[in-house]
């Protein structure tokens, strides 16, 4: 039996950027008492700090779940490394620090699919309002939330060089991504604050700590929510897990909100009865609800790193490797806050059409004045930078399933990358749109030789096949959850998970359909919307909740 002060009006599973907003927005009434778990550690390392420091985060368990995909055949077979948050701040302490809404018609799409309050109109006041940005207030920016947007503190010739023959191709410089249409070229705004990461632990939780309603507990890692039955329908009252290795268990009054990611989510779903049923009596798990869009419908932006060694222009590849190179970007950095150790993973982005009938653009370049093997290895010995392409709405689908009853033993992850003729399409293009730019006479000076694919590939289906070998996670894997109204849906276009009472989802999970860009601030304005709906929701009368339990118990079949 769990204490008294195990007992919470809201529980929030995961403190990722979703479930820090959320803690934040929900604590604010002083009546109501909010408990945010997270199955990793407290944010004090020091490299979840440091920008570069994404090195040092990714692939190391004391940040990162590290989780594998299964072999995907659309790699030619390969299985990636999958890296997912296990700390406060949950991806956004290890990310690319990428501030980025995605287009209108990313939001206007999830509405059209029967999500009403979604479309563009309806998010763009919340991601104002949520947000801090160092331009201040405009019409498409706000400047007294707490999500704080700085621009980059550099520039390097190659990138200048890159940009230009971007323009010479048709993809003109803009300055800023984050107005309804990306189209362009031009340096990442990143959520910094003077040359520091900022992630969602320091924008949401620094300030609201000494709430005494608000409790905030680490390494406790959630294995299922506990349901009652009320009417015959089941209603979430709780969740059991483990912290450093003892059971725990704690009560919810009114509400448990999962805000464990596109991985998480769905698998404490899973866990709890909710799911493809054939999958849940596979580990012995009774069914509460067959719901067969659990843990499918997973999207996710395959990068294709193309690699291109060039002459008489310095990159990253020089500095890194000599002492005086490291004493002088960490001099840099120490008394500037600037330089490489400032950097986030990419600086200069282009958005492009793959076809000349698209309405908008649907590649995203991120490109780097470095180039290495893969990541976790060391730097190219010469000089090189990479033009990394990924394809902003895929339509493959991959899934997310349970490899266990048990949460350690850890989720079976396939991405499906490359599944369709259509992507695979997309991907031949996003390779010739990406010679075509390097050929531009910008470029020409410093005698760009491709080092990745090679050029030895050339027809449609030998770069087909290079994308498979060449192409890589670039780490926004939504969708698990997705919100609607068919068979498929897992949560409506409030976040209440369909079938039940007392359980929401709110994060990148939910999304239909993948955003067309950089995904942890839709992820932030997603629980901005969720907070709002939630609050709204407190002030109305009992004849409300009546009718939220009616609604909550359509079964869809």
């Amino acid at each position: 039996m769990s204490s008294s002060a195990d007992v919470f009006d809201t529980i929030i599973v995961g403190a990722g950027p979703a479930g820090c907003l959320l803690a934040n927005r929900l604590s604010a009434d002083p009546d109501h008492r909010v408990l945010l778990l997270e199955a990793g550690g407290k944010d004090d390392y020091p490299w979840i700090h440091i920008p570069v420091g994404y090195l040092y985060c990714i692939g190391n368990p004391r940040t990162d779940w590290c989780f594998t995909t299964e072999a995907v055949s659309g790699l030619n077979g390969r299985s990636l490394g999958y890296p997912r948050g296990r700390v406060l701040g949950g991806c956004s302490s290890i990310n690319g620090m990428i501030y980025m809404r995605g287009q209108a018609a990313d939001y206007d799409r999830w509405a059209a699919m029967g999500n009403p309050g979604w479309a563009w109109q309806d998010v763009l006041p919340l991601f104002k309002w949520v947000e801090c940005h160092a331009d201040g207030d405009n019409d498409w920016h706000g400047c007294e939330g707490e999500w704080r947007v700085e621009h980059q503190r550099f520039r390097w010739e190659i990138l200048e060089a890159f940009r230009a023959a971007a323009d010479e191709c048709g993809i003109p410089p803009v300055e800023d991504f984050n107005r309804g249409d990306n189209s362009g070229s031009g340096y990442f705004q990143v959520n910094q604050k003077r040359g520091i990461r900022w992630n969602a632990s320091k924008a949401f939780l620094r300030g609201i700590r000494h709430r005494p309603n608000l409790k905030i507990v680490t390494e406790a890692e959630i294995d299922r929510v506990i349901f009652t039955d009320e009417s015959g329908t089941p209603r979430a009252t709780g969740v059991i897990g483990h912290r450093r290795g003892q059971p725990r268990q704690w009560q919810a009054r009114r509400e448990v909100i999962l805000s464990a990611g596109a991985i998480g989510s769905p698998t404490i779903l899973q866990r709890s009865g909710i799911g493809p049923r054939e999958l849940l009596v596979r580990h012995g798990i009774a069914p509460l609800r067959h719901a067969p869009g659990v843990g499918a419908n997973l999207q996710d932006h395959l990068q294709l790193r193309m690699i291109y060694r060039v002459e008489g222009v310095g990159t990253l590849n020089q500095i890194v490797p000599t002492l005086a190179g490291k004493l002088g970007m960490g001099w840099q950095y120490l008394t500037r806050r600037s330089g490489p150790l400032s950097m986030a993973p990419s600086q200069l982005g282009l958005f492009a059409r793959s076809s000349p009938e698209l309405a908008t653009p649907d590649l995203e370049y991120h490109v780097q004045p470095l180039s290495l093997e893969r990541f976790g290895e060391p730097l190219h010995p010469f000089p090189a930078f990479t033009a990394s392409v990924c394809h902003l709405r895929p339509e493959s689908r991959g899934s997310v399933e349970i490899g266990d009853a048990s949460p350690s033993v850890k989720p079976r992850i396939q991405p499906n990358y490359l599944a369709t003729e259509a992507d695979r399409r997309v991907a031949v293009a996003a390779i010739r749109l990406t010679r075509r730019i390097v050929a531009a006479s910008p470029l020409a000076r410093y005698h760009p030789q491709e080092i990745k694919p090679g050029d030895t590939y050339q027809s449609d289906e030998e770069l087909a096949h290079a994308a498979g070998d060449i192409g890589t996670t670039i780490f926004h894997p939504v969708g698990t959850c997705r919100m609607g109204t068919d068979p498929e849906a897992v949560v409506d276009a409030r976040l209440r998970v369909h079938g039940v009472r007392g359980l929401r989802v709110a994060d990148a999970s939910i999304m239909p359909t993948i955003t067309s860009g950089n995904t942890c601030s839709p992820t932030v304005m997603i629980a901005e919307k969720a907070a709002e709906m939630i609050l709204e929701e407190r002030a109305k009368p009992p004849q409300h909740h009546e009718q939220e339990a009616r609604d909550a118990a359509v079964v869809f079949k």
